[in-house]
């Protein structure tokens, strides 16, 4: 795992910027730092490395091939590079170390572009082939490890986090006020918006071409989720043994290191499910829970210590210190494109205590999306069968009505615009932080203000007959990409902590998109159905397979009074935030009063934190 940084044009580049830039990222890669210049200075690569497979110096990156025509500077892990490098060999490639890296660069004098068809792992790379003049970027295809660029003059420049494009202080800093307002609807900055002006993210399953020449770039989806499975014909036995198989495999993959290796065990089924194919593939398995003393509600030791007892793990329970305010500056400052998920701080806390015994940790990411485990979805469902025979245009009129009387975070609020929404052809926008009436107060002191979430949102809505595979396709490439990958992605990196997902291999991804009907992911009264039934067959006979619990913090006792409360009121009521007075006072008060605003304020506070850092202007 890594931080990368470049640039690309057709005069020489800053070298003073990229090694800022690249030594901004030192969190990400503590164990070595790379620089390549091209003869001209026109490109230049840049890496920080944390080393995984092949610790020797033939690891080094920027790499470059046998021929010296080829150089990449590559964060992530190809899982399969042990099968690719096989093949190529037998091509007649030769390779000089045991690193996924230089498989790469094999593979794209092999097979070109096409070669990420080939690679089954999170990736984000740039590579310079020196014969052409182009410099070829991409990302995975779920989008476990981020990729920034900016293309302004002909020039591109790109880093893993936005933090190293700003080592630039030249770069502008100017707010994009549509990405703010799809932050303060969606909890997040979509697609291939960024936060700043200027600045685009590479999304997932994507590739960029630039032609360093011409100063010309070319984007493309290289990879895209299969079509949904016949719902009238499956075999139910067949796919779940297909599943097993599939995870047992992708987690034996994931467990390949040269440093040592652990599993982020909390008890649900997701990584109770990694731990047992763990299991199966070595010996000795290290499972890690994290306790919070004080909040037994949200402690899943027992859970936890069942399964690493069922299947003999080195289980260490762990205690996370005492969460202080403080450490909201240094997250904000960390999420340098803000978004909104304070359980962004127990995932810092977890991968900072586990860091202290191993370098790699794999984890269950993904489950919920692909086998459709969120309690949503059974309402949607439910809404559907249940209020499916109203007329659309009365159900709309009772949805604004409601959002009328209801104040924000009031219990039910969420769900009126499921009850408006056109369940034929949308995804209703459960979980909206705040809607066009809440964005309009809010934004009050900017009279030319303009709503652009909902437009941005629709576009984004894919295109299947069933409502269960548009919400469930919906949140694998809005909701898991851009908040909780990133989440997870930013965390663990600040402390140097390689997290894995195995249930995110392309694979499994495919297989629970593509394989698995309705019927095994989700009902009106179930969830996660396959999944569950996979649990069933592996864990324990005592596992609580039904057991739901969130991944979260106490923010709602936390802003009763105190520090916490202090904080947030000191940053949002400032003279010289963004948001406007009253609108925040009023989300204040509903919180005092019991309503569930603080996932709102916590919003704020952290865009507000982020603009003082980064000295951000609207």
């Amino acid at each position: 795992m890594c931080g990368i940084v470049g640039f690309a044009s057709d005069a020489p580049g800053n070298r003073a910027w990229l090694v800022a830039g690249r030594d901004s990222l030192a969190h990400r890669g503590p164990d070595d730092a790379g620089l390549w210049l091209s003869e001209q200075g026109h490109v230049g690569l840049a890496q920080r490395r944390l080393a995984i497979i092949d610790l020797s110096p033939a690891g080094h990156q920027p790499m470059a091939d046998v021929a010296g025509e080829l150089r990449i500077t590559f964060n992530g892990e190809i899982y399969n590079f042990a099968d690719l490098r096989t093949e190529l060999v037998a091509k007649g490639h030769v390779l000089r170390s045991s690193s996924d890296t230089e498989v790469i660069l094999a593979a794209y004098r092999e097979w070109g572009v096409e070669c990420l068809a080939r690679l089954n792992g999170m990736f984000a790379f740039a590579l310079y082939d020196a014969r052409n003049r182009t410099l070829f970027l991409a990302r995975d295809r779920a989008g476990e490890k981020p990729l920034f660029y900016t293309l302004q003059s002909g020039a591109l420049r790109f880093a893993s986090e936005l933090k190293a494009l700003m080592a630039d202080r030249d770069l502008a800093r100017r707010i994009d006020p549509e990405a703010l307002d799809c932050y303060l609807a969606m909890s997040f900055v979509p697609g291939d918006r960024c936060i700043l002006e200027g600045v685009h993210k590479l999304p997932p399953a994507h590739a960029l071409l630039f032609d360093v020449a011409r100063g010309e770039a070319r984007v493309w989806r290289y990879w895209q989720l299969p079509e949904p499975p016949q719902e009238a014909r499956h075999d139910g036995h067949g796919l779940l043994g297909e599943l097993e198989a599939l995870l047992e495999d992708a987690v034996r993959r994931q467990l390949v290191a040269d440093v040592p290796v652990g599993v982020l065990l909390s008890g649900g089924v997701d990584s109770s499910l990694v731990t047992a194919m763990a299991a199966r593939s070595a010996s000795r398995v290290k499972t890690f829970t994290v306790r919070f003393p004080g909040y037994g509600a949200f402690d899943e030791t027992e859970h936890a210590r069942l399964v690493a007892r069922h299947f003999g793990t080195e289980h260490l329970e762990l205690e996370a210190a005492a969460t202080t305010v403080e450490l909201l500056p240094r997250l904000a400052a960390q999420f340098d494109e803000p978004m909104v998920d304070s359980s962004m701080i127990p995932t810092y806390l977890v991968s900072r205590l586990v860091r202290e015994h191993c370098t790699v940790a794999l984890g269950g990411d993904g489950g919920d999306e692909l086998f459709a485990g969120y309690t949503h979805y059974s309402r949607l469902l439910w809404i559907q069968e249940q209020l499916g025979w109203i007329p659309l245009a009365l159900r709309r009129l009772v949805a604004s009505a409601g959002a009328g009387v209801l104040p924000l975070g009031a219990k039910g609020r969420n769900y009126l615009p499921a009850l408006a929404a056109d369940r034929e052809r949308d995804v209703p926008p459960i979980g909206y932080l705040f809607d066009r009436p809440a964005r309009s107060r809010l934004m009050s002191r900017w009279p030319h203000w303009r709503l652009a979430a909902e437009a941005i949102r629709q576009e984004r809505v894919p295109r299947q007959a069933q409502l269960l595979q548009r919400a469930t396709r919906m949140d694998f490439e809005n909701y898991l990409a851009e908040d909780l990958l990133v989440k997870v992605d930013r965390a663990s990196m600040l402390t140097s902590l390689e997290v894995r997902a195995p249930l995110l291999d392309y694979r499994i991804v495919e297989f629970a998109f593509g394989r698995v009907p309705a019927a095994l992911r989700a009902t009106a009264t179930s969830r996660k159905i396959l999944l569950k039934q996979l649990a069933a067959r592996v864990l324990p006979p005592e596992f609580d397979r039904l057991r739901k619990q969130g991944f979260s913090i106490p923010l709602a006792s936390w802003l009763e009074s105190g520090p916490w409360l202090e904080l947030f009121r000191e940053v949002l009521l400032d003279a010289n935030g963004l948001f406007a007075r009253e609108a925040v006072q009023r989300l204040f008060a509903g919180q005092a009063a019991g309503r569930n605003n603080g996932e709102r304020l916590f919003g704020l506070v952290l865009f507000e934190l982020w603009r003082r850092e980064y000295r951000a202007t609207l």
